[in-house]
């Protein structure tokens, strides 16, 4: 795809927390990142109103090994408690996306210019992202660089199919479906010879809703335009 972008994201730990671990406070990570959380590191790099970033596939790289720390984190009620956090440890996946305009969002048609957006999440990946980059929690900490998605050797080649189970795919946003209200996908993951080619949101049959919500109105007055953005790094941006 000529809006489509490929890079390394890696890291020393990883927490993409299975949500039935979070009742205890116990949390335990998912073997492999959700759709959601690859995405977020997508929108960590570039993010803007007008376009949504699509997740293709991901190539993991690393074995996968956890480890287990003691934590003490925030009591609401006042002080801290002590928790056990299970980590992906050394972590490193190779990410395919594309983005596609944000048709539920007409305040942002003045915005729609491809080839700017995609010279933008270009050097944006180059510099190794606009904002930090986490791995599912803040105290896990990425680092983004291009790459040549299935280049290098990964553990898993040849390695054959692993079923995940049942995970979180990602969440619907009401800006980005249309529909006031926000959503939660679930899907049944394969990872070939470490390879896991991500469903569509749209093709996600396993959808519940978790609340009410509108989405943020934005539009020229707060956002700032990819012409205006490239104008300011000093790119003309007509490659």
């Amino acid at each position: 795809m000529r809006n489509s972008v490929e890079f390394s994201v890696y890291g020393d730990y990883a927490l993409f927390t299975d949500p039935l671990t979070r009742i205890g406070g116990e949390k335990l990570s998912y073997q492999v990142p959700t759709y959601q959380a690859i995405k977020g590191i997508c929108e960590s790099i570039y993010w803007k109103p007008t376009i949504v970033l699509v997740v293709d596939e991901i190539r993991v790289m690393n074995p996968i090994r956890m480890e287990s720390k003691g934590v003490r984190p925030i009591d609401y009620s006042g002080g801290n408690t002590l928790a056990n956090y299970t980590y992906l440890k050394d972590v490193h996946y190779q990410v395919k996306c594309h983005f596609i305009f944000n048709m539920n969002r007409p305040d942002m048609e003045y915005d729609r210019n491809e080839n700017k957006h995609h010279n933008i999440l270009k050097r944006s990946i180059q510099a190794g992202g606009r904002r930090d980059i986490f791995l599912g929690t803040r105290e896990c900490q990425g680092y983004v660089e291009p790459c040549v998605f299935g280049e290098g050797e990964s553990f898993y080649k040849d390695y054959g199919e692993i079923h995940l189970g049942t995970m979180v795919h990602g969440i619907n946003y009401p800006d980005e479906t249309g529909r006031d209200q926000l959503e939660v996908r679930l899907w049944q993951p394969v990872m070939k010879d470490g390879v896991i080619k991500f469903r569509k949101p749209e093709e996600c049959t396993q959808v519940r809703v978790i609340s009410d919500m509108k989405p943020k109105h934005f539009d020229a007055e707060n956002v700032e335009s990819a012409d205006q953005l490239l104008a300011s790094w000093g790119e003309e941006g007509n490659g």
